[in-house]
């Protein structure tokens, strides 16, 4: 039996927005880190204060390209390899409005239950929504797996993007070194870069790097990407303009957590960026995505996740993002 119209445009929505994935992949996913594929921290050796700052000027005597291979080969690593999963609290606001999700991996592919809108709990008629647009999927795999096959294409273009930013950008140690200070007792790598005139992008995706420049924080002992800054400081052309054009003056910023089972994953992510899309309508997308409240689970199929999800009982008052 085939979905209903309206039924097939709630199961789309439920993956996210489309051109959020688009701008996504082509920047945030070029850079090594994506808000689906949280990263593994590795066990290392605890230093002291003198021990640390002598271990990182040893560390910036490696040319800085070094950094983003090894970040590089370890979101690869993670990108093709899920051991754990997580639960969380993610907090979206767009242009389809603010909703709060509550989140579950599973291993077949994340997902989600909008819990609150507008910072005030679901009404009767939206939870009703909410549970048939869930209840779909359960009744109906083939639309699960159109979303699951638009997940592995997304795979697939980050894996050539990931590829592609050793050689992509040139980068710079920051002079100072400046630290985010979130993380007491850790030390981050700083590196300024900013496209490199030698490159020549080898796909129609791969022209966002050349608009791109900003900064970012690396795990000196995990090679672990925990702050990423990106201005476009000029146009970008998608397939010479016919497809999409991105206007100067975006930015994007993305930060980055330890959570359960040695895990990293996104604490917020911010999107402003002005799009024309195939020569006609321009858009100016404006994301705040926040997640918390990280808590590990057990692998289980989606059916399983989406049971779970129905569940659990709605929050009766607004919730917000730990600090």
């Amino acid at each position: 039996m085939r979905l209903s119209e309206r039924r097939q445009q709630r199961l789309h929505a439920s993956f996210g927005p489309q051109t959020l994935k688009r701008i996504r992949n082509a920047t945030l996913l070029a850079l090594g880190i994506t808000l689906s594929t949280p990263t593994f921290a590795s066990a290392q050796p605890q230093t002291d204060a003198a021990g640390e700052k002598a271990l990182q000027a040893s560390m910036l005597a490696a040319p800085p390209r070094t950094w983003v291979v090894q970040a590089v080969d370890r979101e690869l690593d993670v990108l093709h390899n899920r051991t754990y999963h997580l639960r969380y609290r993610m907090h979206v606001v767009d242009a389809k409005g603010d909703q709060v999700r509550d989140v579950i991996e599973s291993r077949d592919g994340t997902v989600a239950r909008m819990i609150l809108r507008d910072g005030k709990p679901l009404t009767e008629e939206q939870d009703r929504d909410e549970r048939e647009r869930l209840n779909d999927m359960l009744k109906h795999p083939d639309a699960f797996a159109k979303h699951i096959k638009d997940t592995e294409s997304g795979k697939k273009i980050a894996d050539q993007l990931m590829r592609l930013m050793p050689d992509a950008m040139i980068y710079t140690y920051v002079p100072g070194q400046p630290q985010t200070g979130r993380r007491p007792g850790i030390t981050e790598i700083v590196l300024d870069y900013e496209p490199n005139p030698n490159f020549h992008p080898p796909s129609t995706t791969s022209e966002a790097l050349t608009g791109l420049r900003g900064r970012a924080w690396i795990d000196m002992k995990t090679k672990t990407v925990v702050r990423m800054e990106g201005n476009i400081f000029r146009s970008v052309n998608f397939g010479w303009g016919m497809l999409a054009h991105i206007y100067p003056g975006g930015h994007l910023s993305l930060d980055q957590k330890e959570a359960p089972n040695d895990r990293w994953i996104f604490t917020h992510f911010k999107e402003r960026i002005s799009v024309r899309a195939l020569m006609v309508k321009t858009l100016n997308i404006q994301s705040d995505i926040d997640g918390w409240d990280f808590q590990a689970v057990p692998s289980m199929s989606y059916q399983d996740a989406i049971r779970e999800l129905l569940n659990t009982p709605l929050p009766k008052q607004n919730l917000k993002p730990s600090p």
